[in-house]
């Protein structure tokens, strides 16, 4: 009788374990491999911003319940601002905050939406990066956009999600810093 009531306890425990999930994601975006833009070091203004209504990055919809939502670990305008500042130095820029070219990076949006299936899980990511460059003369706005569909069985965990989040962040920065559109503005 004893050996069973602890066995229940035991039980009662882990099923509390196994549902709590964890309250943050890890985003780890990394500074894609760039070609030199400019060959001499033009000087550029960098700001990032985060223009999101929230905060979360994930949203694990269920139904007419609540949804759960997820904050990152870290401000994701710091991650991206650190990506592009790296990125623009790569490409040959010298980032200088007097200088009168300006580029400004706005994070409309980061969101995972997590719903599930009949038999899984479907997680459609989203990011939305506006990029208003001005020089002495123009302003060029630019609005870029990446999305991806992750599906898989059972309940999505945080490991593919944070790979999926961090791989669409690194495809969206390389294709921002390598646009010749963009590059052939600044450098004017």
């Amino acid at each position: 009788m004893k050996s069973l009531f602890l066995s229940l306890i035991a039980l009662v425990a882990l099923s509390g374990c196994a549902s709590q999930m964890p309250s943050h994601i890890a985003l780890n975006p990394q500074v894609p491999d760039i070609q030199t833009q400019s060959h001499s070091l033009q000087p550029l203004a960098l700001e990032t911003i985060d223009t999101r209504p929230a905060n979360f990055i994930v949203r694990f919809n269920n139904g007419d319940e609540a949804a759960k939502l997820v904050s990152p670990s870290e401000a994701p305008r710091r991650q991206m601002d650190e990506v592009f500042r790296e990125g623009l130095v790569k490409a040959g820029y010298q980032v200088t905050p007097s200088s009168m070219k300006q580029v400004q990076f706005q994070l409309e949006q980061l969101l995972t939406d997590v719903n599930d299936t009949t038999f899984g899980y479907e997680a459609n990511s989203n990011i939305v990066i506006n990029v208003i460059a001005k020089n002495d003369r123009d302003t060029l706005t630019k609005r870029y956009t990446a999305r991806n569909t992750v599906t898989g069985p059972f309940s999505a965990d945080f490991a593919t999600l944070e790979l999926a989040i961090n791989k669409l962040l690194d495809e969206l920065s390389s294709k921002i810093l390598t646009d010749p559109e963009l590059n052939t503005f600044i450098q004017q």
